[in-house]
């Protein structure tokens, strides 16, 4: 039996690591509790499924994903200040909004969207609708358990 390979349309098990290159870690998965996903749903942002084609069964890889590639670079027009009444529906306490604070507000679409607190200055609140992770370079571990065709 020819040893399979990772490619479009495969279903992958794998076990993995995402860090920050100072490596403090993003996400993981374990052998217990794989990753499970088909290569090309959108489960993996495509900088990470490039990496990954041509895997087999066992193996074992260690990645650098340049900001770039990963989740963008920091968009200074989506950095906003909102006035502070608006947080006031969503927090009982307005001393939980502080810098660094992640909340999540409502899209027209009705999804919700992860933004940080980037500083509270008197009744106007700076706020950064970037992904979290934008800017940052990624370290991505990763060991192939399975691979279905």
């Amino acid at each position: 039996m020819e040893n399979q390979i990772i490619k479009i349309g495969s279903k992958v098990s794998i076990v993995h690591r995402l860090a920050l290159t100072d490596d403090s870690e993003v996400d993981s998965s374990t052998v217990q509790d794989p990753f499970i996903f088909t290569v090309g749903d959108g489960a993996l942002f495509p900088a990470l499924e490039e990496l990954i084609l041509g895997l087999s069964v066992e193996a074992e890889e260690s990645f650098i994903i340049a900001a770039e590639y990963g989740f963008g670079a920091v968009d200074s027009t989506q950095i906003h200040s909102i006035p502070m009444d608006t947080f006031e529906q969503q927090f009982e306490d307005t001393a939980e909004i502080a810098a660094g604070v992640v909340i999540y507000f409502e899209s027209p679409a009705g999804d919700e969207v992860p933004a940080t607190i980037v500083s509270v200055e008197g009744s106007e609140v700076m706020v950064d609708f970037n992904h979290p992770l934008a800017g940052r370079d990624l370290k991505f571990e990763v060991k192939v358990i399975s691979i279905e065709d």
